[in-house]
C-alpha cells in the first residue's frame, strides 16, 4: 500500500511538472530575422524603426541584452543604414536580439558567431526570415 501512494506521487509530481513545461514553452518568443534600412531612431525609448524589403515599417526597441555585431552601439545606428536584425515579439512590441550591417562578413557564406547564413551569398535565412 505504501508503494502504490509513493508511485502515485511520483507520478502526480510529474505530471505537476510536464504540465508546467508546456505552460512555460509558448512563452518563449520565436526568433525572427528581417533585413531592412533603417528611417528613424529614437534614443529616449531605445527604439528605431526599419523598412523592410518588402515595404513594410517596423518599431523595434533594444535594450541591455542586444547584441551589435559590426556596429558600435545603438548610438551608431543611423538613416539610412541597410542592417540585419534577429528579433522576438514581446508584450511591448519587437525586441531586438542581434542587430548587424547587410551583407555579413562579405564571405560567401560564412558570418557572425551565431552560425546562421544572415549575409553570405545570399543563402535563404528559412522559414522565418522576412
Amino acid at each position: 500500500m505504501l508503494k502504490k501512494r509513493a508511485a502515485l506521487l511520483v507520478t502526480t509530481a510529474l505530471t505537476g511538472a510536464l504540465a508546467i513545461g508546456l505552460i512555460a514553452a509558448p512563452a518563449q518568443a520565436a526568433l525572427r530575422h528581417v533585413d531592412g534600412t533603417v528611417v528613424s531612431k529614437n534614443g529616449d525609448s531605445r527604439t528605431f524603426k526599419i523598412r523592410t524589403q518588402n515595404g513594410n515599417t517596423l518599431r523595434i526597441k533594444v535594450n541591455g541584452t542586444t547584441e551589435f555585431e559590426r556596429i558600435a552601439a545603438f548610438g551608431a545606428l543611423r538613416q539610412g543604414m541597410q542592417i540585419e536584425v534577429d528579433y522576438v515579439r514581446t508584450d511591448s512590441g519587437l525586441l531586438a536580439r542581434q542587430v548587424e550591417p547587410q551583407g555579413g562578413s562579405g564571405g560567401g557564406g560564412g558570418d557572425d558567431s551565431g552560425g546562421d547564413d544572415h549575409g553570405g551569398g545570399g543563402a535563404d535565412d528559412g522559414p522565418n526570415h522576412t
